[in-house]
């Protein structure tokens, strides 16, 4: 059985409460369509209702009547939320006014009802931007203690199981932050540890990239690598993880025993950490695209609860697929 259907299998053996804030848009809401007669989550859809069963009847989808509705201008909850929203915010300058309006856009909504314990996790993107998504999850949410950013990860299925685990490798930054300072990189690093333990269940190996192994240059971009390696070491002594180092010697054995003798994941990272969003970005393309992997996420990791990100070039399948990730990320944040 492949990681994906494991991942989709956990989240049916125990469904979370799951919230699409972009209820309306068609990929969206064929795909509850789908994860609701697969039993792979709870969903609630934001928008007005009679929006939703007219383009349920018009796309024929038979299972929406299985998800719970609602209108984000009329709900009972809705003053609830309101104030809530004012309380988080007010130390900012948010007013009661203010507070009343954002609650009624879906992205907030989405937000106030995992905050007020009324749903588990959100997936949006499909039609908004990740700055959009991102921050009334920040506002809101906010991140895990001893975190202080949000990256994003991708699971990346390879052709060649010889690489990573059993051809599974993860990803990050690849989607969030573009130049992270060397706190940022080892925060980074901790968290996508995390994330490779709970969505593929095994033990991370992380490799700090660089254009450099083990002095073998010298550069500030180097030392950045170097100081994240030492930090995050530092947030978890346990974590296996080592750098900097190229990529041939994170993945390749003969190479990493030549480049980084006695290292414990050179020849064997599971986990790779690219040094800024372009190369991180350009690299899990190119591996998509040229090496024909199959890319999932990107992955929002560093969130106190899970809000994730779509690409709006997004497709059913892949809502679907981040459904049941989101769902597994629940109660092992």
């Amino acid at each position: 059985m492949n990681l994906m259907q494991t991942i989709i299998n956990n989240a049916k053996a125990n469904r979370k409460r799951i919230v699409l804030p972009e209820g309306d848009e068609e990929r969206t809401i064929k795909a509850a369509d789908r994860l609701l007669a697969d039993g792979v989550a709870d969903i609630t859809l934001v928008g007005n209702p009679q929006t939703l069963k007219d383009l349920a009847k018009q796309y024929g989808l038979n299972h929406l009547d299985k998800a719970r509705i609602i209108d984000p201008l009329n709900h009972e909850k809705k003053k609830e939320y309101a104030d809530l929203l004012y309380e988080l915010r007010k130390s900012k300058g948010m007013t009661p006014e203010e507070a009343a309006k954002l609650a009624e856009n879906p992205l907030y909504l989405a937000c106030l009802m995992i905050k007020n314990g009324d749903a588990d996790g959100e997936i949006a993107g499909a039609r908004n931007t990740t700055g959009d998504v991102l921050r009334p999850a920040l506002q809101i949410i906010k991140t895990l203690p001893g975190i202080s950013i949000v990256s994003g990860a991708f699971l990346m299925f390879l052709q060649d199981a010889t690489y990573g685990e059993n051809g599974i490798l993860v990803f990050a930054d690849c989607a969030v932050m573009p130049n992270p300072t060397a706190k940022e990189l080892a925060e980074i690093a901790v968290a996508t540890a995390q994330t490779t333990r709970a969505l593929a269940g095994v033990e991370p190996r992380v490799a700090m990239l660089s254009f450099s192994t083990k002095g073998s240059a010298k550069h500030e971009l180097v030392n950045k690598v170097v100081e994240a390696v030492r930090l995050a070491k530092e947030m978890s002594p346990n974590l296996q993880i080592d750098g900097e180092m190229q990529a041939d010697a994170a993945l390749v054995p003969a190479v990493g025993k030549s480049k980084a003798p006695g290292s414990a994941v050179a020849g064997k990272a599971n986990v790779l950490i690219f040094p800024d969003l372009q190369s991180g970005n350009i690299g899990y393309k190119l591996v998509q695209r040229l090496g024909k992997a199959e890319a999932v996420g990107p992955i929002l990791q560093g969130m106190a609860a899970p809000v994730n990100d779509l690409s709006r070039g997004c497709t059913v399948d892949d809502i679907y697929k981040m459904v049941a990730i989101c769902a597994n990320q629940v109660n092992k944040l």
